[in-house]
């Protein structure tokens, strides 16, 4: 196998539903999870292919929107629609979610506006939207220091379980969390402190960990000698394999894992193996380091064209499947439309949400920025 991706299977622990060419196929480890694939109708299959097909053309959309200039800087999702997809249709709505900065599909699902992270990438917000809005269906913002969420996801579900807010056994009532990380991450050590904490406390938290086979520039195979779920393993987490190119397994997988989190069972955690089929982020080039025939093989597992294969097989038509593909180009459009007619930060701007009283100093720096600004209108009057 390639350096990306050498030993990160564990062929008799990990859970799939769906090969890559989308036959049903599940393996020996899927068996315990069947139950919740089950419960899922015609409707809900086509609302996870849904949701990553729509997510796809946003994403292709805010790429093309960072090459013209539009945004400073863009982190693409492309190939883990089926991991982000999946784990946050797991997820009830008293469930709180904490992603990283790549967890587009994630933030979609439970409500926030595409183009609210877009603000972010603009630099004109901070955090892009306001996690407490019932409308962002308790997705919190995007954390740019690696690992760093893992800790804050802890912290909340300490407090549910220190306020007895899971394993009443009132599914309604008791909550989880859920919080996204990379390959990359897990071997920070914030990570590593809030397994520490997560167990020592029983706390109601899904460690959720997307390996896309690169930290950057840097292959999993160099970071770990071994599947990074067994890292989870250590601390006594109870810890799962899944493919994350299965839209299906990471659904299963990530609704077991929160219910047990809600009924008290102490954390979870999860490795989902997916690719990052796009660069890093826009400022990267991944042909420096990983080779056409890699990103072909994992082209080949596309998590989308899966969950069409597997959709069609089971009797969607083309009519369906135009309709997705429109509703995916009006998306794709209308966020390109909306974050065109953003615009841009004003001097004041700069100055804003620092401080809660502004000290005279700083106060004098406005004004002199605020004039110099003037005078470049004033020279060209």
């Amino acid at each position: 196998m390639t350096a990306g991706t050498r030993d990160i299977y564990d062929d008799t622990a990990i859970v799939r539903f769906l090969d890559a060419d989308g036959t049903w196929a599940p393996t020996p480890a899927a068996e315990p999870y069947l139950d919740a694939i089950k419960s899922l109708d015609d409707d809900d299959l086509q609302t996870l292919h849904r949701d990553m097909a729509v997510i796809r053309a946003i994403d292709e959309q805010a790429t093309n929107l960072q090459r013209q200039g539009q945004l400073a800087l863009w982190p693409s999702a492309q190939g883990q629609e089926a991991a982000q997809v999946g784990s946050a249709r797991a997820a009830r709505a008293q469930d709180h979610l904490f992603p990283s900065y790549r967890e587009h599909a994630v933030a979609r699902v439970r409500g926030v506006d595409p183009v609210d992270i877009l603000k972010q990438m603009r630099g004109l917000s901070h955090a892009g939207w306001d996690p407490t809005d019932p409308k962002n269906g308790n997705t919190h913002i995007y954390t740019l220091v690696l690992g760093a969420q893992t800790l804050h996801a802890t912290g909340r579900a300490m407090g549910l379980r220190f306020d007895a807010k899971c394993g009443s056994g009132d599914p309604d009532r008791d909550e989880a969390v859920i919080v996204y990380y990379g390959d990359g991450a897990s071997s920070q050590g914030d990570v590593h402190e809030a397994m520490v904490f997560a167990a020592s406390y029983r706390a109601p938290v899904v460690f959720f960990l997307q390996n896309n086979q690169w930290a950057i520039s840097v292959p999993v195979s160099t970071q770990s000698p071994v599947p990074l779920y067994q890292r989870s393993a250590g601390y006594g987490i109870p810890s799962v394999q899944v493919d994350g190119n299965d839209v299906l397994a990471s659904y299963a997988v990530s609704r077991v894992a929160l219910d047990r989190a809600r009924a008290g069972e102490g954390p979870q955690a999860i490795e989902a193996v997916t690719y990052r089929l796009a660069p890093h982020t826009t400022s990267d080039d991944p042909t420096k380091y990983r080779s056409r025939d890699e990103e072909a093989g994992w082209a080949h597992r596309d998590p989308i064209v899966r969950m069409r294969a597997y959709l069609r097989d089971r009797g969607a038509g083309d009519e369906y499947f135009a309709a997705v593909d429109e509703e995916a180009a009006e998306a794709a459009d209308d966020v390109r439309v909306r974050t065109a007619a953003l615009g841009s930060l004003g001097p004041d701007d700069l100055f804003r949400n620092v401080y809660s009283q502004v000290e005279e100093a700083l106060e004098e720096q406005r004004r002199w920025l605020a004039e110099y600004e003037s005078s470049f209108e004033e020279n060209l009057s």
